[in-house]
């Protein structure tokens, strides 16, 4: 008698559990439902984020520049996550611009309307398509690009707003706005400066949309890591983001928010901003945790994943 109640209670306990399970997945699928992007959890407290119009060489049109948006504001507050891999379905990792889904705003731009109110319509535009990628670079969570083929037009803007960069070695990259008669205006002007750190070589790119290759592009500093094919990047994109997903999520995030501080102020600016933010971090229950096992050698070991809340 007493060993099939015990039976039944472990039946009920393994359907509750996955039930809960299947709950959970089918909230993720909702939530991260996208059209031109699939969303998925290869690892614990690491999202993979695919570009997935791989028939259109992943162009990127209106419903894209509206969910990169949804995406990242909604990653950014996900205690599930804490690393983002950023890749792309297809032969490229983007095409750039869908210039077949640009019909709203060529009728502004050819319209006959009063200049002022055209102004004001493009003006509109041209923010909202910027904020999908500013989306990525203020995503509380670190975003790790891996980047196969070709990363056209807005495939820089969109890397450039990433914290690690990865190719393969047949990527290249191409400032193409040029070509199409206009300047890069979702962030590839005024971010790549200030990741390759080369003025020249950032207006020689911009000024003939001529191509950067893998090579080139771990020289200047664009990506960290040529590897040879996609798979293998992808691979090593999962076990660093694993790496960082060990670390504190009070620490990595900490340190993501104020390098893109210090960033865009001065040293002065950054060391005292710096005060002001530890001031309040180093009371986190994480600090004790980490010093802890760092004295009795334990390693990260997941230590952090009973923290809950918006990290």
């Amino acid at each position: 008698m007493q060993s099939t109640i015990k039976l039944l209670g472990q039946t009920a306990v393994r359907k509750l559990t996955t039930t809960k399970a299947n709950m959970a997945t089918s909230s993720f699928s909702n939530k991260y439902k996208f059209e031109t992007l699939l969303v998925s959890t290869p690892r614990e407290y690491v999202y993979h984020v695919e570009l997935n119009r791989p028939q259109q060489f992943n162009t990127m049109n209106s419903a894209f520049w509206r969910e990169m948006v949804e995406c990242f504001q909604a990653i950014s507050e996900d205690s599930d996550c804490r690393v983002v891999v950023l890749s792309a379905n297809g032969k490229h990792f983007t095409a750039g611009l869908d210039l077949t889904d640009m019909g709203p705003l060529m009728e502004t731009v050819l319209g006959n309307g009063d200049v002022a109110r055209k102004f004001r319509t493009l003006q509109q535009f041209i923010k909202s398509y910027q904020l999908s990628f500013t989306s990525v670079e203020q995503c509380n969570k670190p975003v790790i690009a891996a980047v196969h083929g070709g990363c056209i037009g807005g495939g820089v803007d969109l890397i450039t707003a990433a914290d690690i960069r990865f190719c393969t070695q047949d990527a290249f990259f191409q400032i193409k706005e040029v070509d199409i008669g206009l300047a890069a205006d979702v962030g590839t002007l005024q971010r790549l400066p200030k990741v390759i750190g080369s003025d020249s070589l950032v207006r020689e790119l911009a000024y003939t949309a001529r191509k950067m290759f893998a090579d080139e592009a771990a020289q200047a500093g664009l990506v960290s890591r040529v590897l040879s094919d996609k798979e293998i990047m992808l691979k090593v994109a999962l076990e660093i983001a694993s790496a960082i997903a060990d670390k504190s999520p009070v620490a990595v995030q900490g340190s993501k928010h104020n390098l893109n501080y210090a960033r865009d102020h001065s040293i002065e600016e950054g060391l005292n901003y710096m005060v002001i933010w530890n001031a309040a971090m180093l009371q986190s229950e994480d600090l004790r945790v980490a010093a802890m096992a760092s004295m009795d050698r334990k390693g990260p070991l997941h230590l952090f994943q009973s923290f809950k809340g918006l990290l």
